[in-house]
This record gives C-alpha cells, structure tokens and sequence, in this order.
C-alpha cells in the first residue's frame, strides 16, 4: 500500500531486496509489477484501469449448464458485458425481472440475456452497444466496431497534469477484422470515428457518466469531494461480536482528530487484548491492553510503528478506557497526540507522526512494541 499512499519514493530496489524474504507471507501486501500486468492483457493493448482497450476489459467467460445448453465445448463470439450476467440467469431460471423490491421500484436492467446465443453460435448479436469510462479513459462498442480513447495512465500518481477531455485523442478500430486493436483507422475512416463519438455521448448522458471526473483521490475518498458517505454523524457504537467490518460502513477517522471510548471489565490478571483495531499488518491503528497496560498504535503501513502507553496498569474491575488522537492539522499525513485515560484520568501520552493521506486508506494495526494484536474492528461498548 506504499505506492498508493503518496509514498512510493520508498520503494528503492534496496527496500525491496531487505523484504524479499516475505514476499508472499503474512507481513506482505505486494503487487506484480506494470510491466507484468501489461504482459498479462497481451494480445490487447494497456490494463484494466484503461476501460477504452480490450485489455483493460475483454475476458474469456465460460457458461456451464448441462441441462440447458445441448453445445459441448463450443465458441460464441457475440458481444456480451458484465451486465448481461444477471438477465441470462433470470432467463435461464424462468424467473421475471423485478419490478420492486422490498417496496422499492426497481430501475430496468441495463443488460441484454445471453441465452439466445447458447444453442446458436451464428444468432444476431442482440447486445450491439455498450459505452466504457473509468477515470476519463473511455470508448463504445457498436456492431463490432470500437471507437476509443486513453485519458490517463493507471500507474502515474500524485500530482500529474491531465490532458483537457476536448484534447484527447481518439482511436477507431474494426473488431470484425482487427482482434486487438492493432490497426486504428481514425485518419482513414473520420466519418466512421464520428459516429461512434456521438454513440458515446449518447450512451453517457443516458447513463449518468457525465460530468466526466477524471480525480483519483477525491473519488475515493468522500470527504474530500464532498458527496454524501453511508456513515453520517461522528459518532458510532460497536458491540462484541462486530467484526471485520468493511471501511465504508464505519466512520473516517483519517487526517482528523477522533477518540475512542470503552468500557471494560478487567480480571484480577493482567488484561490482555484488542479493545478496537482499524486495518491488519500494512497499515492502520489500534487501542488494546498489554500486560495490563492500555496502549495505542499506529502502524505506518507496516514501516514503523508508533506506539503511546500507560503508566499504570488497568485495575480490576469495571472501567472506561479512552484514547484522544489531537490531529496537528494543517493538511494531510499531518502527526498527532494520543492522551490515554482510565475513568478519565490521563494516564499516558505519546506522538505519532505521518498518518497515512486519505487517497488510499491503509489495511493495519500492530501491537504493543511490533506484536500483531489481530486486525477486528470490535470492542466492549466502544464509541469512536
């Protein structure tokens, strides 16, 4: 997750070398490098982030249903997208599209069902259109035709300068003769490239794809574009049991400050465990008690680890934990201060420096001194 964090200037061929040996274990979080995932859309142009090219969307799909389909080991070459999944499983379990659930109206499936085409490999291509975005990268399919166009480059970050959408340059191809995209007839065939742009914006408007948005980490992250989050408010309750929740259904603690409150209930033996811990090995934070001692970590995804503890042990009995992140502001992957208290008597502090930027969240906690503490999003009464 370096890479994705605005850091990936760490990532020196010596970085890499000290870590070869857990590639592939518990403590790694790698990625095949671009060249590999270019490699592997060969015969096709560029990759998945690249909606425009048939590398970036074009897959093999097998239909398996013996009772259904009297074909052994056939091809079928008509034009089918991810959307066609859901109607040709209702088509082929005799089922109707539904029109509400749970009160709700339902809006059309978009998709056309692939049925027709399982026991006629030469049937008409029923689905002739279909536009393609992701990131300003787009292009429309239409009669085997593909007009497309490349806005930007999955693996350039930061802060880069785009091209104006009106700048980017269009290709034109014949999938009828041209598998791969190898040959464009833009300048042969203006007209042709044309027609398919218009098919495009026709598509686009009727789909809800314009405005065009070409911003990487404002789509990820809603606080910086502004657009309503599933979580409202800043507070939130968790109970025992609430585990592995996914990060947009809690609330987004990043760059701001925030405290954790919880109530717990400590033997007469020194309390050991996870109170609430946000991410796993690559990145995160957590609030537990070691050795009787309630702590609280950052982990910079998985670089170093800081860590604030207490200068008492939790005493037995029922008692209120909290821990206050004070965020030094003044932008992202600012530091911060963390103040521990038992029954709300400070009883530690600590600094933690660089939180990860908002763009590409972490995955992570460790625990007291380096010690993984496990990676649940729980705790006993907690409120954050």
């Amino acid at each position: 997750m370096i890479n994705f964090n605005a850091m990936g200037a760490l990532e020196t061929p010596e970085f890499m070398a000290e870590r070869l040996d857990k590639f592939g274990g518990p403590e790694s979080y790698n990625h095949y490098a671009v060249g590999w995932a270019w490699a592997m859309d060969t015969p096709f142009q560029w990759t998945k982030q690249v909606a425009s090219h048939w590398g970036g969307t074009r897959n093999g799909t097998i239909v398996h249903w013996p009772n259904g389909i009297e074909g052994k080991g056939e091809l079928r070459s008509q034009f089918c997208h991810i959307i066609d999944v859901a109607p040709t499983v209702l088509e082929a379990a005799g089922i109707p599209e539904p029109t509400m659930v749970n009160g709700v109206t339902q809006s059309p499936i978009e998709g056309t069902s692939m049925r027709y085409s399982f026991d006629s490999a030469d049937a008409p291509e029923r689905h002739d259109l279909q536009y393609f975005e992701m990131f300003g990268n787009r292009g429309v399919y239409f009669q085997g035709w593909s007009a497309v166009t490349k806005h930007r480059t999955p693996w350039e970050l930061g802060a880069i300068k785009l091209p104006a959408f009106d700048d980017d340059v269009w290709e034109l191809y014949d999938g009828t003769t041209d598998y791969s995209q190898a040959h464009d007839l833009s300048k042969e065939q203006p007209d042709k490239l044309h027609e398919l742009q218009r098919l495009w914006l026709i598509e686009a408007t009727k789909y809800n794809v314009i405005p065009l948005d070409d911003r990487t980490a404002e789509r990820v992250n809603a606080d910086i574009a502004g657009r309503p989050q599933l979580i409202r408010g800043d507070t939130q309750v968790f109970y025992p049991g609430m585990i592995r929740l996914s990060e947009n259904s809690v609330l987004n603690i990043k760059n701001k400050s925030f405290s954790v409150t919880a109530e717990v209930v400590a033997p007469e033996e020194p309390l050991n465990g996870t109170i609430i811990a946000q991410g796993g090995a690559i990145g995160g934070w957590s609030f537990y008690t070691r050795d009787g001692h309630a702590k609280f970590a950052y982990n910079l995804l998985g670089i170093q680890a800081f860590i604030a503890g207490t200068s008492q042990p939790v005493p037995a009995g029922k008692h209120q934990l909290r821990a206050e992140f004070a965020y030094d502001g003044g932008g992202y992957a600012k530091g911060g201060t963390v103040s521990l208290y038992y029954d709300g008597q400070k009883v530690g502090e600590g600094r933690g420096r660089r939180p990860q930027p908002p763009d590409r969240p972490g995955r992570a906690p460790p625990g007291a001194d380096g010690a993984p503490v496990g990676n649940e999003k729980a705790g006993t009464g907690c409120c954050c």
